[in-house]
């Protein structure tokens, strides 16, 4: 038996819902109870004493328990101070060691304010990048610089004619690294050169996101460079190199830079539909936690499986109150085209960035990214 801890806590505590998939009631009770113990102390309850700290405030504490479709709900709370209101901490304790036991998936989470406190969110958010586009109503415009193996004068020669045609955010695809074939510097270098004719050329007010899809040990070295050659934005891939990298990029003030997440891997999490994560946990309220202004994800009907409800889902967890936290765009994509835009705007309403990308590419690219723009002007509410 241990020695009996006395904590000094706040009293504040996060509260994570969990699905429990194809127990019967007592098996998923159990399992409950176990992932109270598992996300928080992972040693054996019955060595602690009963009446101290770390049982009566460390342990998880079922709070809700009820049946649901396919399986049981239980809703479990934590002690705020269980995070170190830090993002893998956090991540740890609502999911870390129960990922890797079938069927639990993480519905939803409730921060309080403490926790919230600690992250900034979204630099921009919605109305900042709206300000920084001069794009105060309609959609806001996005496409993707590709294929991968394209020569790099190209890439810019894309750039120049997307801007110049109204394209407010135009990024690397997110398979273009630093490559042989796709020197990160070098891309860099021309297409923020390319972006800043355009926009002196056109009056346009578009935005380069290069990709810093480079190793974790260059990713604030990229991130300077970009900045230096006049990029205000970046693609991050917080599936790849995890959310705090995300989190850290668009938190730091002496890089500024507008971010948008890249939802490669995390599919990973979202796909199995009865272990994993939510849709609008991972796409929507931790992509807002680690700063991401604008979130991609595959759209509904397009080339991946998402379910229009689950996209709305993901759109509400993007905009809705979140402690002092800006507001992001969500950016529906995924093999969508100009005749999806109306659609898309009644869906998503004007709020939101349309991104299409090799559709663009069907004929000329500067006209079809003209219709694009006409189209979002037609289509706004």
């Amino acid at each position: 038996m241990l020695e009996p801890a006395h904590l000094e806590l706040s009293g504040e505590r996060l509260r994570v819902v969990y699905h429990l998939d194809g127990l019967d009631d007592t098996e998923a009770r159990a399992l409950a109870r176990h992932i109270c113990v598992e996300q928080t102390v992972e040693f054996p309850a019955d060595l602690i004493p009963a009446d101290d700290d770390i049982s009566l405030h460390i342990i998880g504490q079922i709070e809700h328990f009820a049946e649901s479709e396919g399986g049981h709900v239980a809703t479990i709370s934590y002690a705020a101070e269980c995070t170190a209101y830090q993002l893998p901490q956090l991540m740890n304790v609502v999911f870390g060691n129960i990922s890797l036991l079938p069927g639990i998936r993480v519905e939803s989470l409730d921060l309080p304010a403490s926790v919230l406190a600690a992250f900034p969110g979204p630099r921009f958010g919605v109305e900042g990048l709206r300000r920084l586009l001069n794009a105060h109503h309609r959609p806001i415009l996005a496409t993707a610089l590709k294929p991968m193996g394209t020569p790099l004068h190209v890439l810019a020669e894309m750039t120049y004619d997307f801007a110049a045609a109204g394209i407010d955010l135009i990024k690397d695809d997110h398979g273009l690294s630093s490559q042989p074939f796709a020197n990160f510097e070098r891309r860099v270098e021309l297409c923020t050169a390319a972006l800043a004719r355009a926009n002196a050329d056109h009056g346009t007010h578009a935005v380069y996101l290069p990709s810093l899809n480079v190793g974790a040990d260059r990713t604030f070295q990229a991130a300077a460079m970009a900045r230096d050659a006049g990029a205000k934005g970046a693609l991050l891939l917080p599936g790849l190199y995890g959310y705090d990298t995300m989190r850290a990029v668009a938190a730091d003030d002496a890089l500024g830079l507008v971010v948008m997440s890249h939802p490669s891997m995390l599919g990973a999490f979202t796909s199995p539909p009865r272990h994993g994560m939510s849709h609008a946990l991972v796409l929507g309220t931790l992509a807002r936690l680690a700063g991401a202004d604008v979130s991609v994800f595959p759209n509904h009907s397009g080339r991946f499986s998402f379910a229009p409800q689950q996209c709305a889902a993901i759109a509400h967890a993007l905009g809705e109150p979140l402690g002092r936290l800006a507001p992001a765009f969500p950016a529906p994509a995924g093999g969508m085209t100009l005749q999806r835009i109306p659609e898309m705007v009644e869906f998503y309403g004007n709020d939101v960035v349309m991104l299409i990308g090799g559709e663009l590419h069907r004929g000329d690219r500067g006209g079809q990214a003209r219709a694009m723009r006409r189209a979002a002007d037609r289509g706004q509410r």
